[in-house]
């Protein structure tokens, strides 16, 4: 079962349980999808990896969303954010704790010979390619800055 399937297949169990936010995070995953599965040079199927890095990018707007709508004071608002951000959240791979971050950033360091803040932009690339997708960039950037200061 391709993850397409798996997600037509949750929005038809989210429609009779009549579960209206689950429903609408399904729908964006599924419009995603189709939008991707459809642009040019896409051919007519998106992988499961495109499918799954495109369900990271709506959790990462969502996210964002949610941010920006706690701090201006709008809970109505928020709340359907964090509603649609805990469905996608069980479409993502485990998302990595900060320690195995640490260890895997220390330890690309040490196999790339990279010593100092100055190979910050040489650093930077490796670590998002051997994090891809396990670990948010922003995060990634911040502890790899504390490593090489």
């Amino acid at each position: 079962m391709t993850f397409t399937d798996k997600i037509n297949q949750e929005i038809t169990v989210a429609m009779k349980a009549r579960n209206e936010p689950e429903l609408r995070a399904l729908r964006a995953i599924k419009a995603a999808l189709l939008l991707a599965a459809t642009s040019e040079g896409a051919g007519d199927a998106v992988s499961d990896e495109q499918a799954i890095k495109i369900v990271q990018k709506l959790a990462k707007q969502r996210k964002e969303s949610l941010d920006i709508f706690t701090t201006q004071n709008r809970p109505d608002l928020a709340v359907k954010e964090q509603e649609e951000l805990t469905v996608f959240e069980r479409y993502r791979p485990k998302q990595m704790g900060d320690d195995e971050i640490m260890a895997q950033l220390k330890e690309m360091l040490t196999a790339n010979n990279i010593t100092s803040a100055a190979d910050f932009g040489k650093a930077m690339p490796l670590a998002m390619k051997l994090m891809a997708g396990k670990a948010d960039g922003k995060k990634i950037s911040e502890l790899l800055k504390k490593i090489l200061s």
